[in-house]
């Protein structure tokens, strides 16, 4: 991942903040309009789950610029998933959630190259979180 791709996804992040609640509302009723089944496994408050989304969020993307500390806590998050009954193929469902929510709420600001970016990101973040869920028993 180079330099300008961390530093497209970083910006464009900065833009959500201040619509965190609402973007993370948008996230979740795209994730359950994909997949109904999805809405089992949040058992808490889903606005309370959308601030903890949001906060993941912010802390995977200011930690871009230092892999070896992110991707520790990335494997730990993957690894607990597994615990919620996360599968391989929700994250898949999650990246698109994620890519319209972002389409949504940056409007014009999300290009083609914001969207490849935040493609390039989710693939790693979500690839190294399945990787991590392999050595956990469910």
């Amino acid at each position: 991942m180079d330099a300008k791709t961390i530093s497209l996804v970083q910006s464009t992040f900065k833009q959500v903040v201040p619509i965190a609640g609402t973007a993370a509302s948008l996230f979740y009723t795209k994730l359950f309009e994909l997949d109904p089944s999805l809405r089992p496994l949040f058992k808490s408050d889903i606005t309370e789950q959308g601030k903890k989304l949001m906060q993941m969020i912010g802390v995977a993307v200011n930690g871009l610029n230092n892999l070896d500390a992110l991707v520790p806590a990335v494997e730990q998050l993957g690894a607990r998933h597994v615990g919620y009954g996360v599968q391989d193929s929700h994250y898949d469902t999650v990246g698109t959630a994620l890519l319209w929510t972002l389409n949504k709420g940056l409007a014009e600001d999300f290009t083609p190259e914001v969207e490849a970016a935040w493609v390039e990101v989710y693939t790693l973040l979500a690839s190294v979180m399945k990787e991590a869920s392999k050595t956990q028993v469910a």
